[in-house]
């Protein structure tokens, strides 16, 4: 791993237990629900949700599919058990079946975004009847690269792992005692069987996130990023990426009429009691 992509992990545990706690109450909740997958992310997001409100006031919330590995309910219990934190579990079967019937010819991606959907639903619901606010579970190398379903796995009030490399995220979850068996094994949104990450994304994340470093946080040219040894086709299929789903990442875009336009003018309050 590069250097750089190295974290002082009890000090990124500070910050980002201060920030849930922090952006939860401030908002006038005290509570947080997050979806469970049984993959390395959401287990950290739990985690460190966990340790900044009390275990009592997080509902976890698995909801297989099918097809969904027994591998992953299980290692979600492990994160359950581990933490304490209250959970349920929600199939989602018979949400999205009658969907595939209407539509046969769909194909893995669409139903893919289907479950992670379903999910959502699942998971507003739940905050609304548990009384929390749902705390994303999507990490940084993700977000950029725009491997995530818009208004599916990507909706959340807030996200505490957002800022993290995948690469990261594993360091934090080593230190904080996420449970092996999720942290060595492959990567996986759990779409459909057999898929991973990285063989969809056609990259590790550990190649991909020292990239992704020097565009991002160093701000290094393509040329720049080449010289430094990288290929030239690997650089330019990343940028692209980042660049093909910037719409992924910013509120829709709400034309400008206005002096103040919510997303222009109108951007933060100030002395709204926040």
């Amino acid at each position: 791993m590069s250097a750089n992509l190295l974290i002082n992990t009890d000090l990124a545990k500070t910050i980002l237990t201060g920030f849930i706690h922090s952006e939860i109450t401030r908002s006038g909740f005290s509570r947080a629900v997050i979806g469970l997958s049984g993959g390395i992310d959401s287990a950290l997001s739990c985690v460190l949700a966990a340790e900044a409100l009390g275990p009592q006031n997080v509902l976890a919330v698995r909801m297989p599919y099918k097809t969904s590995s027994i591998d992953s309910l299980e290692d979600a219990q492990h994160v359950i058990d581990k933490t304490g934190v209250k959970s349920l579990t929600v199939p989602i079967t018979e949400m999205v079946e009658p969907l595939f019937e209407r539509f046969p010819v769909a194909n893995a991606m669409r139903r893919g975004n289907s479950m992670a959907r379903a999910r959502m639903i699942v998971l507003y619901d739940q905050s609304e009847a548990f009384g929390g606010l749902v705390v994303g579970t999507g990490n940084k190398t993700e977000i950029l690269l725009g491997y995530s379903t818009l208004y599916g796995d990507s909706a959340c009030a807030l996200n505490p792992i957002g800022d993290l490399y995948k690469t990261q995220v594993r360091q934090l979850s080593v230190a904080l005692g996420v449970p092996d068996s999720i942290i060595n094994k492959p990567p996986s949104a759990d779409l459909w069987a057999g898929q991973t990450d990285e063989d969809e994304l056609g990259f590790t994340y550990e190649e991909v996130d020292k990239l992704l470093h020097l565009i991002v946080d160093e701000r290094y040219s393509p040329s720049e990023c080449v010289d430094a040894g990288f290929p030239q086709e690997f650089v330019h299929k990343v940028i692209e990426r980042i660049r093909r789903n910037q719409f992924k990442r910013l509120l829709p875009p709400i034309a400008k009429l206005s002096n103040r336009t919510i997303g222009y003018d109108f951007l933060y309050l100030r002395d709204w009691g926040t």
